[in-house]
């Protein structure tokens, strides 16, 4: 029996590690200077922000210059799309994404589309993994955007970039990549994946919300969104947030350092739950591919019974989890997503996410899985459908 409440929703966000934690807290209080001020109080500041920009360029083996401070992965995201298509308009005003990125990808280009341009898909097979040949299919001449993530921030699926990136670059098309997800669990070199530009997030590896950041290569035009002062070298304008930013920087150094120990021992978690799921609950679905996806992450559909009931029976029961992406879960649809990987609206909306952190333990994952059996079965007993058709075969 476990005694404290569990958390599996480390993809909606992770608790601020303590390393990331002191260092940021003397640059609210000693040190709170405004990095963009000339006085030693300044200085001090932006001393700071120059060394956390140089940690975080060296882990993705980016130059300093490169990197760019936002307010995390959706403002990076939209930077990224927005600033592409507003930079390069002249030459075409065709842009190609996956339909299962982030939604501030997918609610960005809706928006472009309104301003006049065309945004095509790429399509997926039923494990979320993109279908090259029909990218190269839908390539066109006025093609200047392709983007996709690195990982399936749902289903976990890990996306093949480098290919994607060459594809796009073959065609003189630039290629961005959302590394939100990714970051911290997969290596994420931009040289061998081969993208102009990447979006990370602080509070998904261990560090603070309120902070992301962009990379954007050398000679790469993108277009301020955010405009202002000369902060960010001209191209965001805000005032720096330099604790932040610090606590970004330490808790990407301490994921990076730690990767290789932490995918393992994360997937040891993962595959010990998807066993005992598949294996002791029946009608179930997993989501996504059971190879190549993210070491946190599990994703199933309940067949007959909705996530919410799922999710909240089990938040009674001490255990946090989503009903899919914490940005999209206020929304009675089902998860883009899951409709693009081919599930029926019914399964769609039967859906749970789980993911799991280093600190999480096998006792609770245990625990967890003897709660979804009952709770599962509690919730069927209820179900007129589930009644009706009791006998269907598992899935």
């Amino acid at each position: 029996m476990v005694n404290k409440p569990i958390y599996f929703d480390h993809a909606a966000t992770t608790p601020l590690c303590k390393e990331a934690l002191d260092k940021m807290i003397p640059y609210f209080t000693g040190t709170f200077g405004n990095a963009n001020s000339q006085h030693v109080f300044g200085r001090e500041a932006v001393k700071a922000v120059d060394e956390a920009r140089d940690t975080i360029a060296k882990i993705i083996n980016a130059k300093p210059n490169e990197v760019y401070f936002t307010s995390g992965g959706t403002e990076a995201d939209n930077w990224a799309l927005r600033g592409v298509a507003h930079a390069y308009k002249s030459k075409g005003k065709h842009l190609i994404i996956s339909p299962i990125e982030h939604a501030a990808m997918i609610v960005t280009a809706k928006a472009l589309e309104k301003e006049g341009f065309e945004v095509s898909f790429m399509k997926v097979d039923a494990d979320g993994v993109i279908d090259l040949e029909h990218l190269k299919s839908i390539i066109r001449e006025d093609t200047i955007f392709i983007g996709c993530m690195l990982a399936n921030n749902e289903v976990g699926t890990i996306e093949p970039i480098k290919e994607i990136a060459e594809i796009a670059h073959s065609h003189g098309i630039i290629c961005f990549t959302d590394a939100v997800q990714a970051a911290g669990v997969l290596k994420t070199d931009v040289k061998e994946l081969g993208v102009d530009l990447m979006s990370i997030s602080g509070h998904k590896i261990y560090g603070p919300k309120g902070i992301g950041a962009l990379y954007i290569r050398n000679g790469v035009k993108v277009e301020s969104i955010l405009t202002g002062g000369h902060q960010e070298r001209m191209k965001r304008g805000g005032t720096t947030n330099v604790p932040a930013i610090v606590g970004f920087a330490e808790a990407f150094k301490i994921a990076d350092r730690e990767r290789e120990e932490n995918f393992k021992y994360v997937s040891s978690l993962r595959d010990r739950f998807i066993d005992r799921v598949l294996s002791e609950v029946p009608f179930v679905k997993l989501n996504g591919p059971r190879q190549g996806r993210l070491p946190a992450n599990a994703d199933f559909s309940f067949r007959y019974i909705e996530g919410e009931s799922i999710l909240f029976s089990l938040d009674l029961a001490g255990i946090a989890v989503s009903s899919g992406s914490a940005c999209s879960s206020g929304s009675l649809e089902p998860s883009h997503v899951l409709l693009a990987l081919g599930l029926p609206e019914g399964l769609a909306h039967g859906s749970i996410r789980f993911s799991f952190g280093k600190h999480n333990t096998m006792e609770e994952v245990d625990y967890a899985v003897d709660v979804i059996k009952s709770s599962v079965e509690r919730l069927r007993a209820m179900s007129p459908l589930f009644k009706a058709e009791g006998e269907i075969k598992n899935v």
